[in-house]
């Protein structure tokens, strides 16, 4: 059993996210689905058979996504991080996840299409940073390019 497992608050696109999600990250899949029945749908306003919650994975990882309604909504002060090995990999993550949101610096996507925060980066980024120049690069960089960073890296 998982002792943590991010929950994550929709107002009504709980398993279109999940739905995206999985498809995005190759070893992902769909869980339970949950649905409001007659006293949850009353108490909450949600239409009865809706779906109240989806339990999802995405590489392994459970995530449960909730149709909660408009109280709550994402924050960017919580992001999942995408390390990367390659180049292409950076490329797809950033395609994907930044399609219909909003880019960021330093290889943050700030908002999903969903309103979840991302940071998509390479998996030697720590190696990359530790000198002015390559913490420089990255300071100027919306996705990032390995490359770019491994020159700067160096002088």
């Amino acid at each position: 059993m998982n002792k943590i497992t991010p929950f994550l608050w929709f107002d009504s696109q709980a398993e279109e996210a999940a739905t995206f999600y999985t498809s995005v990250f190759k070893n992902s899949k769909i869980g339970k689905v949950m649905r409001y029945d007659a006293a949850s749908a009353k108490a909450s306003g949600r239409p009865e058979g809706s779906v109240l919650t989806v339990e999802f994975e995405l590489e392994g990882l459970p995530f449960t996504a909730l149709n909660g309604g408009p109280v709550l909504t994402m924050g960017g002060g919580v992001s999942f991080v995408i390390s990367c090995d390659t180049q292409e990999e950076i490329d797809y993550y950033w395609e994907k996840l930044s399609a219909g949101g909003e880019p960021g610096q330093c290889g943050w996507i700030n908002r999903d299409k969903f309103g979840m925060t991302w940071q998509v980066v390479p998996s030697m980024l720590p190696e990359l940073i530790k000198t002015p120049g390559g913490m420089q690069a990255m300071l100027g960089m919306t996705k990032l390019d390995i490359a770019a960073l491994k020159a700067a890296s160096q002088g």
